[in-house]
């Protein structure tokens, strides 16, 4: 390795031992005296690139998830991974999106107008969480079947269900937990002759990594979902614009779904392996104050973070990965921001239409 000159206090490890690894650590979490731009990890080697210089620790392959940790604390490490499990993003994340009313008008417009148009009745949301979007298009009319992974974001929905009980659509609202590998199998009892609208939205589907670095597994989660369409019914799915967000490093704090005024910072990392970016890593601080019930403004304490992990999904591929579930033949389009691309010039989400024929 040529020559670098290394910012004071930092050396390469390349040639030392692990007892120099305190001072690496430093510069892997906040506050950073500088800011990383990326991270390259290998079995063996862990790249650290700093203003364009590289640093390499080696030897580290069990000490990966010390040095950067790609998730919060209580997160199972194998399997697919519920990134909600230790409740504590479940309950801030209830705070950012949990006021229905909360949703911009124009994913509300887009979405609603899309579903209507397309003369849907019976819809399964993939990607329930909390229940916010399901609890809207219930109260829209519509027929609900909904499912997530997470155990601890659907007891607000189940919270939900219980308290609306009363009323007739809530009454007969499905919720069930489902992996999306076994989707199928998981509320087998309720496809039928499939859904009218299969949605995935809130850029949940990037929350599936790719454990054998060939897409496999989220190629059969897509294809479980056109399993659940009926012919002549649709998937609707997002996803962040990765392909900016890599090049950016950046992530902006306002979303399309929801007006949160929680929202204090997104601080993003790109993780790359073998030159491919394959993880973006999200440091969420929220104010929640409201959860803490203060009343004197931001303080220290009212200031929460919480860390997620996502697959960063190139548009290319993506579209190819539901092509490839659907068949080329089949009606594709592709929005972004909830608008035509010919509107929008960079666009903070994709949102792709598949339909089913």
């Amino acid at each position: 390795m040529p020559k670098e000159s290394y910012p004071s206090g930092l050396k390469s490890t390349a040639h030392q031992d692990n007892k120099k690894l305190p001072k690496l650590i430093s510069y892997f979490t906040p506050p950073r005296k500088y800011l990383y731009d990326r991270i390259v990890l290998d079995p063996v080697i862990i790249v650290l690139v700093i203003k364009c210089k590289v640093f390499i620790c080696r030897d580290l392959r069990d000490m990966t998830d010390t040095v950067f940790r790609s998730r919060s604390l209580g997160t199972p490490a194998e399997g697919l991974k519920d990134q909600y499990a230790d409740g504590k993003a479940a309950r801030l994340w209830e705070i950012c999106i949990g006021d229905r009313n909360s949703r911009t008008r124009n994913y509300r417009n887009f979405l609603m107008g899309l579903l209507r148009s397309k003369g849907c009745k019976r819809i399964l949301d993939v990607a329930c969480g909390t229940g916010v979007d399901s609890v809207l298009l219930l109260e829209e009319g519509f027929e609900v079947v909904s499912a997530d992974a997470s155990d601890k974001m659907l007891k607000y929905a189940f919270k939900t269900r219980w308290s609306r009980r009363k009323e007739p659509a809530f009454d007969r609202w499905v919720i069930e937990e489902g992996n999306w590998l076994t989707l199928c199998d998981d509320i087998e009892q309720y496809i039928g002759d499939g859904f009218d609208a299969v949605i995935c939205l809130g850029n949940s589907f990037a929350h599936m990594m790719d454990s054998y670095g060939d897409q496999r597994e989220q190629k059969l989660a897509i294809k479980n979902f056109e399993k659940c369409v009926k012919p002549g019914g649709f998937l609707l799915i997002d996803h962040r614009n990765y392909d900016h967000m890599i090049e950016s490093g950046s992530t902006p704090v306002k979303s399309l779904y929801y007006n949160s005024k929680h929202m204090l910072d997104i601080k993003t990392s790109v993780l790359f392996e073998a030159g491919k970016p394959t993880m973006i890593i999200l440091d969420y601080v929220i104010d929640s104050s409201s959860l803490l019930k203060s009343q004197n403004g931001i303080k220290d304490d009212d200031v929460s973070e919480f860390r997620l992990s996502y697959y960063p999904h190139r548009l290319e591929t993506f579209k190819a990965m539901l092509l490839e579930a659907f068949g080329t033949q089949c009606n594709y389009k592709l929005f972004g921001d909830f608008k035509s691309l010919e509107e929008v010039e960079n666009p903070s989400y994709y949102i792709h239409l598949v339909e089913k024929l």
